[in-house]
């Protein structure tokens, strides 16, 4: 089975359809599959439903298709940096679903592992429970979370091997194995793919059963905010 293609482009060819639900790996602008968002968003697509941790920043990442509406629904952490997500929120032209970050990481981890659903305590009194199942255990109260399983999983890793084995670098692994497990598809964008047989299998983060197609690309790797300390005077 081919899993290496030439471009985004190809690699998201015949996916890609209006009012579809994507998880999308990444944590701020750390490991995020900057090539598939920008073909994501030449491709036209629009009603689309995010299962992200926050949507990058108003020119990077999800923002890209925040500016152009294509993305009617976050279903997220944290909304900071961004400040067309804030404004379209506020005016309510974008529809936000709340999750706290462990929450959001087990909803698409217990997709992906076939669980449809799970109790915790994160959340139980706040508005994250409102409408939801509440049940007791042991004198604890906890409320019931859905397992997400995407259309579409969009990650960014490292490493990979033609059969789709990933490594990730660092703290870029993030959201990024438990949204590639969630998606009935998971297209996955690498620094460098490595021949067949060479990875050993403790390096392998996320094993290629759960990776459909790959592509190699450049990257840019922006930081987010910046502080440096002023040089003092000899």
């Amino acid at each position: 089975m081919k899993k290496v293609y030439g471009s985004a482009a190809e690699a998201l060819d015949g996916l890609l359809t209006d009012d579809m639900l994507i998880a999308a790996g990444g944590f701020g602008l750390c490991g995020i599959p900057e090539l598939l968002l920008a073909a994501i968003k030449d491709s036209g697509v629009k009603g689309l439903t995010f299962a992200s941790n926050n949507a990058g920043v108003d020119d990077f990442g999800i923002g890209i298709l925040l500016q152009t509406k294509q993305v009617k629904k976050m279903i997220s952490s944290y909304v900071g940096e961004n400040a067309e997500f804030m404004r379209q929120y506020l005016a309510g032209e974008l529809e936000v679903e709340f999750n706290p970050q462990g929450t959001l990481a087990e909803r698409m981890r217990a997709g992906g592992a076939g669980i449809p659903g799970f109790y915790t305590k994160t959340g139980v009194g706040t508005q994250i429970a409102e409408g939801k199942e509440h049940k007791d255990f042991d004198g604890q109260t906890y409320i019931l979370e859905r397992g997400i399983v995407a259309e579409l999983s969009i990650v960014k890793a490292w490493k990979a091997d033609a059969t789709g084995n990933l490594v990730f670098r660092k703290t870029a692994r993030n959201f990024n194995p438990p949204a590639a497990m969630c998606g009935r598809v998971c297209v996955a964008e690498v620094e460098e793919i490595v021949p067949t047989g060479s990875l050993g299998g403790d390096e392998i983060h996320l094993p290629g059963v759960y990776v459909h197609r790959i592509i190699q690309g450049e990257h840019e790797k922006r930081i987010e905010q910046r502080t440096t300390r002023k040089k003092e005077s000899a």
